[in-house]
C-alpha cells in the first residue's frame, strides 16, 4: 500500500517549482491531488494531463488563497468533487525583495498578504472539514529566512516566521480533535527562480551549506509525503528544516 493511497490533498501554488513537486509526489504515493494555480493555466493543464492515473483524480484550480471568500469557495468545490480533504498544504507564496529603506509599504503588505494571510485563509476554510472528520494534517511552507533572517528580505522573512507562529498555534488549539499542523522549512533550493543567478552566486550559496549543495523541489516533496502520511501520527507543531545543514 502506498503512503497516500485513499487520501485526498489540497496542494495551493501547486503549479511551479516546489509546489509542483509536492504534487508530484503526491500522486506518485496513492493520494488523491486538488491544486491550485494563480497565472499559469497551461502549465495547471499541463500537469494534469501529464499526472493523470486511472485510479487517482488530479484537477487544478484557479483561485487566489489571499482572499478569504475565493478560499472558501475552492475548499466547498474540493470537497464537492473529491468528497473530502486528509491534507492541506500550505505552499503559495511570492517575494519582493528590497532593502527596507526602498520597500514599499505595499510591498511589504503584498508578501505578507499572499504568503501568510493565505495560510490563515486556507487553514480557516477547511478547519470545519478536519473537524467533521476528526482528522487531518496541515502542512505550512515556511523557509529558514523565517528562521534566521536575511538582509533585503523582511517581508519575506516576517511572513516566514508568523506561518511557524501560526502553526504552533494551531497544532496547540486543533491537536484534540486528532488534527495536526507542521511547518517544512526549505533552504536553498534549485527552482526555476534560481536558475537566473550567476555561478559566483550560487558558489557563495553552496559555501554556506555543509552539504556544498542545493536541494531540490523533490527534497520538500519528500518531506511533505512523510507529514501528510500515518508515519508522522504523533508529530505536530514541529518545524522540520531542510537545507542542507545551512542552519547548523
Amino acid at each position: 500500500m502506498k503512503l497516500l493511497e485513499n487520501k485526498v490533498a489540497l496542494i495551493t501554488g501547486g503549479s511551479r517549482g516546489i509546489g509542483r513537486s509536492i504534487v508530484e509526489k503526491f500522486v506518485s504515493n496513492g493520494c488523491n491531488v486538488a491544486f491550485t494555480y494563480n497565472r499559469s493555466a497551461s502549465e495547471a493543464e499541463l500537469i494534469e494531463s501529464n499526472l493523470s492515473k486511472k485510479n487517482l483524480k488530479i484537477k487544478g484550480y484557479k483561485s487566489d488563497a489571499s482572499k478569504f471568500k475565493e478560499a472558501e469557495l475552492l475548499v466547498n468545490s474540493v470537497v464537492s468533487e473529491f468528497g473530502k480533504i486528509d491534507i492541506l498544504v500550505n505552499n503559495a507564496g511570492i517575494t519582493k525583495d528590497n532593502l527596507l529603506m526602498r520597500m514599499s509599504e505595499d510591498d511589504f503588505n503584498q508578501v505578507l498578504s499572499v504568503n501568510l494571510n493565505s495560510v490563515f485563509n486556507m487553514t480557516k476554510a477547511v478547519q470545519r472539514e478536519f473537524l467533521k472528520n476528526r482528522h487531518g494534517s496541515i502542512i505550512n511552507i515556511s523557509s529558514v529566512v523565517g528562521i534566521k533572517g536575511n538582509a533585503g528580505q523582511s517581508n519575506y522573512s516576517a511572513s516566514k516566521a508568523g506561518i511557524i507562529g501560526f502553526t504552533k498555534s494551531i497544532a496547540l488549539e486543533l491537536g484534540s480533535r486528532n488534527i495536526r499542523s507542521n511547518v517544512v522549512a526549505p533552504g536553498f533550493i534549485e527552482t526555476e527562480m534560481t536558475k537566473n543567478l550567476s555561478e559566483d552566486t550560487l558558489k557563495s550559496w553552496y559555501s554556506s551549506i555543509p552539504l556544498k549543495r542545493g536541494g531540490k523541489p523533490s527534497d520538500i516533496g519528500n518531506v511533505c509525503v512523510f507529514l501528510g502520511s500515518d508515519m508522522s501520527s504523533y508529530m505536530t507543531g514541529q518545524v522540520l528544516v531542510v537545507d542542507g545543514g545551512m542552519l547548523t
